[in-house]
């Protein structure tokens, strides 16, 4: 088994790994409905929306590995550190769910994500604002995906309406970790790399509000539960998204297509 890469904890490199690792994780959660979405329309746009994510982190981790400056590729990075030393938010590694829960996991952080991507647009880093150039048109897309399926659910059914509730109920309370804000994201604001992550609340409170609107649903009220995936302190679900993602590259070392 190949041993675990260490890594440099540079405040820069670790604002990026938590975009990248959101964007890495979401899309293995979201791979794992190939061939079980409700229909084969959904089944192709979810998988898509996952080969956007994996091309968003792959290019981020591309760049984290660069100012690092340790040696350390995307697929190293990707696939060869230790639980600790990914720093995606909790809400992309929780499990799979029914399609009303990845509709709205998909909502939120696609929401949070083009909000984010906007911002970095302008970043002093030239590959990140190039980077997000691309993705926000990926995030737009994503969102409004996920916006139509809200409503539709929760404006259809008795039984797609209980799903959405109870997606709503489970999601909410990991939210608020998107816009958790700390002296990493203190550091990228100062250095223009990308913005604090809380300054992302009030804007994407107003966008969601406006689906929830459309859809019939209740915004819910903030909750004191905190989750820590940003700052490397996961769920127990995240060993088990890692042991499926690093699987073949620990088993063959160095193997490649």
């Amino acid at each position: 088994m190949t041993a675990s890469i260490q890594l440099k904890r540079d405040p820069q490199v670790q604002y990026l790994l938590r975009i990248g690792d959101t964007a890495l994780i979401l899309a293995q959660r979201l791979g794992e409905w190939c061939g079980h979405a409700p229909i084969l329309e959904e089944d192709i746009a979810l998988a898509n929306m996952a080969l956007d994510l994996i091309g968003q982190s792959r290019a981020l981790l591309t760049h984290a590995g660069t100012l690092e400056g340790a040696g350390h590729d995307e697929d190293q990075l990707a696939f060869l550190r230790d639980e600790r030393d990914y720093f995606n938010a909790t809400i992309a590694e929780l499990p799979r769910g029914d399609f009303a829960f990845a509709v709205l996991r998909n909502l939120f952080v696609a929401t949070w994500a083009r909000l984010l991507w906007d911002r970095l647009h302008e970043s002093s880093d030239a590959e990140v604002a190039a980077i997000a150039g691309k993705a926000v048109k990926e995030a737009r897309y994503h969102q409004q995906h996920a916006a139509d399926w809200t409503v539709r659910l929760a404006d259809g059914t008795d039984e797609s309406r209980r799903r959405i509730d109870a997606a709503l109920s489970e999601l909410w309370r990991y939210a608020a970790e998107l816009f958790e804000s700390d002296a990493i994201d203190a550091a990228a604001a100062q250095s223009g790399l990308g913005p604090r992550w809380s300054d992302l609340r009030e804007p994407w409170l107003a966008e969601i509000a406006a689906v929830f609107d459309e859809a019939g649903l209740p915004l819910p009220a903030d909750s004191a539960f905190r989750s820590t995936g940003t700052r490397g302190v996961h769920s127990e679900h995240m060993g088990y998204v890692l042991a499926e993602l690093q699987y073949l590259q620990r088993a063959y070392p160095g193997g490649a297509w």
